[in-house]
């Protein structure tokens, strides 16, 4: 039997396996940032331990970290041949607001053709792909490589642990690629290849004013209110052209010429579509670079959350004593994350007025990635979208950041291929996370072809 029927065959039959599994683990609140679910963290690298002896491995084990574990896997069917590391990773966002939420973020359901559910895309229902292509290559006897899962469980907020772990771990790890879906594609019939990935600066901020919360009416115009104070040096952190307002902030920014920029703008994006699924009725950012830009190849800085003073029900006039924000800043080349919190935390302290006390925490951060395009593997993930989408794949810059796949070539000397399956319409980090099944599937397809290619590029080079 010919390897795309044996392929399809194996798929179809298991199709509704498959889901039942990817449920089990959507069922689990491995929430990585919040410390009562740390039972849940155990669980969820548990439930992926026997997933992934289940679909073929030979050898897993939970390994410890400084953090939450990591799930390790391997199948080497021969040490002649090629070896894939597989990463992703088990831990989820916090729900909130769960009130926006149409069924129970984590018990999923299937509804208009997608999986609903936090994780059902980021990165649970991603890395399932990754499980269940491995599954199908080694129960048709189409596996030519070896094959590395390492699953880790902090990637959410940031990766503090991962790169201790590989540092003590390099020879385990050792590998000839790195391939990973948690990444996105330009649209459902249009796959993509992210070739880049923007750094983070993740800065959390706290002003303080007085020692307590005072009465506005007798301390109201005498005493700095840290709730205004903090809104207005926000305010001055980006100008008219919505740049950063951060001396030093570009001074390392790559400027990308007129040639690479038009290469940029062939990708394609629909504008009115791009507003209509947001909810938007115009689009916003800086001067001078369109959406595609704006979102890949320059440099950004975002308020994620605020917060001070009473926000219940009804009045309470008061002056309050704290207000906070947490702040990223995307990063592109040659900008460090190092250099950026520092540059950031001078100029915030330098604008605050002395009527308050600014306290600045570096929450985390990681460098931005430049994927190989002329190497094998990039190759083989170019011919297996096009044998499964039956399209070539647009090389993207993808606006978010996975701060752990640099560290994989700083530490391991390994390149990444990035090889994503969501859409921006999955409202990732967000309520209702969805992911179609359509793309679930497509990427199970496009993930086995790409062992399969990889494989005969290595032999034919070797």
């Amino acid at each position: 039997m010919k390897s795309e029927d044996l392929i399809a065959n194996y798929l179809e039959k298991n199709k509704s396996r498959f889901i039942d599994e990817l449920f089990e683990l959507l069922r689990i609140p491995s929430i990585s940032s919040l410390p009562e679910n740390k039972n849940d963290m155990l669980a969820m690298a548990d439930l992926w331990k026997h997933k992934l002896a289940d679909a073929g491995a030979d050898s897993t084990k939970i390994m410890p970290t400084e953090g939450n574990p990591v799930v390790y896997a391997e199948k080497i069917i021969d040490h002649s041949l090629p070896t894939v590391l597989v990463y992703g990773h088990y831990d989820v966002m916090p729900v909130d607001p769960a009130g926006l939420w149409k069924t129970p973020p984590f018990d999923p359901v299937i509804r208009d053709g997608k999986i609903y559910g936090r994780g059902a895309d980021d990165d649970k229902g991603q890395s399932f792909i990754q499980a269940k292509a491995f599954e199908i290559l080694v129960k048709t006897g189409l596996l030519k490589c070896n094959v590395k899962f390492m699953l880790e469980g902090e990637e959410e907020t940031g990766s503090p642990s991962l790169g201790k772990f590989c540092e003590q771990n390099k020879d385990l790890l050792q590998a000839d690629i790195i391939i990973v879906s948690d990444t996105g594609m330009v649209a459902a019939d249009i796959p993509s290849i992210t070739v880049g990935l923007r750094g983070l600066c993740y800065m959390e901020v706290e002003v303080t004013g007085p020692d307590r919360d005072l009465h506005s009416g007798i301390f109201g115009g005498a005493v700095a209110n840290p709730a205004n104070v903090l809104s207005k040096l926000i305010a001055s952190l980006t100008d008219n052209d919505n740049r950063v307002n951060i001396p030093g902030f570009y001074d390392d920014v790559i400027e990308y010429t007129p040639a690479e920029r038009n290469e940029l703008s062939r990708v394609p994006f629909d504008i009115d579509k791009y507003k209509k699924s947001l909810g938007i009725s115009d689009i916003y950012g800086e001067t001078g670079y369109s959406t595609i830009e704006r979102t890949g190849i320059r440099p950004t800085l975002d308020i994620n959350g605020i917060w001070s003073g009473y926000t219940g029900e009804g009045a309470k006039t008061i002056i309050p004593s704290k207000a906070t924000a947490k702040i990223s800043m995307r990063l592109v080349p040659d900008q460090d994350h190092r250099k950026i919190a520092l540059l950031f935390e001078e100029h915030f302290r330098k604008i605050a007025p002395a009527s308050v006390k600014v306290t600045m925490t570096n929450l985390h951060g990681g460098q931005y990635y430049i994927s190989p395009s002329e190497i094998p593997a990039y190759k083989a993930a170019c011919r297996a979208y096009e044998t499964a989408f039956g399209v070539t794949p647009v090389p993207v810059h993808s606006g978010g950041s996975i701060p752990i796949i640099p560290a994989f070539e700083q530490v391991l000397g390994i390149k990444t291929i990035l090889m994503g399956f969501g859409l921006e319409s999955d409202a990732i980090h967000s309520p209702n996370e969805n992911f179609p099944l359509y793309n679930f599937y497509k990427g199970i397809e496009t993930i086995i072809w790409f062992y399969i290619y990889f494989a005969e590029l290595y032999r034919k080079n070797a």
